[in-house]
């Protein structure tokens, strides 16, 4: 029975220092947060808005557009991280797909610059 119960020590260990580590990064913040704000610190931001206003309130589609841009761009830029350890062994069929996909996502780039999809006046 206790080679069973020696069994799961890491498991508990595990679980215990996960809930330490969990409740510790929950108080944390009341407790080393500045409690008296500056005006500068509760302004309008980046998202344009006011930061204590109604969480309903609409605001501009570009900041929507911004995001899904960086989301796309930013997944495609992981696909070259895997390409990259395995570039020995995708040969030049490897190669030139990545170049091509390369190229389509650069053609769409300029096609969303050219339309002013991240100018922000």
């Amino acid at each position: 029975m206790t080679d069973l119960l020696s069994d799961y020590l890491p498991i508990v260990i595990f679980l215990g220092l996960a809930a330490v580590i969990g409740i510790a990064l929950l108080v944390t913040p009341f407790i080393v947060a500045i409690k008296n704000p500056d005006p500068e610190k509760v302004s309008a931001f980046e998202a344009g808005f006011e930061a204590f206003d109604d969480a309903r309130m609409k605001f501009d589609v570009r900041f929507y557009l911004v995001s899904i841009l960086f989301i796309i761009f930013d997944l495609e830029v992981a696909f070259l991280f895997p390409w990259a350890v395995a570039f020995r062994d995708v040969g030049w069929f490897g190669f030139w797909a990545m170049m091509i996909f390369l190229g389509v996502l650069t053609i769409g780039f300029i096609y969303e610059w050219r339309k002013g999809a991240l100018e922000w006046d």
